[in-house]
């Protein structure tokens, strides 16, 4: 198990390293982290339409980790975790603009990969169950009727428990190790109901797909409210988390400038 300062100089490099990546290779790797989010989303919908309840919630938050664990040993672009670049600006290892460029190219591509999954389970017939279309249609509908506060505090909260499992994760050296420490932290954002944007490009897309199809409309779910009630605020508020703890980490952990 490597250190609080080992783990620091590995995000160093590895931050350096996602903003050297080629262009289309991080767009390609974004759209896969998009993508293993949005199938890690359907579990949940499925044990809330299954379940129901606080049941269903909690076991919602035990399917829900299964997104960042293959994001991390598939390798992927996430744009939550990429928060944590933020540490390697701080110690002028990695420019500015490199990480704007990362953050904007990932988001993007997250973005594909979790509405194509949405666009599967809505409108390809691969989840069809009644049941599941009510429930993915009550969150989405929830997600877009909290305030701006709301959703940017909530976000505040999701990815400092994201980063924070980015960090513990990357402390374990096995696969085991790495499952085991990041997965704690992730069921805890899902049950506390925190917002996540790149898991909410799956939620809010499945649920305006569905409404379309179905042509029944829901309270609330709106292109313009999932814009303006949830997608800037949250997307903030990730912004603000992830930042929060990679410069925590920065000012505690000041490593060697590399020659």
């Amino acid at each position: 198990m490597l250190t609080p300062n080992q783990v620091s100089e590995k995000f160093l490099a590895v931050g350096k390293a996602k903003t050297q990546l080629p262009l289309w290779k991080m767009f390609l790797l974004g759209i896969a982290a998009g993508a293993f989010i949005g199938l890690a989303g359907v579990g949940c919908t499925q044990m809330n339409a299954l379940l129901g309840g606080g049941v269903g919630k909690m076991m919602g938050a035990l399917i829900f980790p299964v997104g960042l664990v293959l994001v991390i040993l598939a390798g992927s672009e996430l744009f939550t975790g990429n928060c944590l670049i933020a540490l390697s600006v701080a110690q002028k290892r990695v420019k500015l603009r490199s990480m704007l460029k990362n953050w904007v190219v990932v988001y993007i591509a997250n973005f594909i990969g979790a509405a194509l999954v949405a666009v599967c389970v809505a409108l390809l017939g691969g989840i069809t169950a009644e049941s599941f279309q009510t429930a993915a249609l009550s969150s989405a509908a929830a997600k877009c009727t909290l305030t701006f506060g709301q959703a940017l505090i909530r976000g505040v909260l999701c990815n400092v428990l994201v980063c924070l499992a980015v960090w513990v994760a990357t402390a374990a050296e096995t696969a085991g190790g790495k499952v085991a420490a990041l997965y704690m932290p992730i069921a805890l954002f899902v049950l506390c109901g925190f917002e996540h944007i790149v898991a909410n490009m799956y939620f809010i897309p499945t649920g305006l797909f569905y409404q379309a199809v179905s042509g029944v409309t829901t309270e609330g779910l709106t292109v313009a409210n999932a814009l303006m009630n949830h997608f800037i605020p949250v997307t903030l508020g990730n912004i603000i988390g992830g930042v929060a703890v990679a410069l925590l980490y920065a000012a505690v952990y000041r490593n060697k400038k590399e020659n």
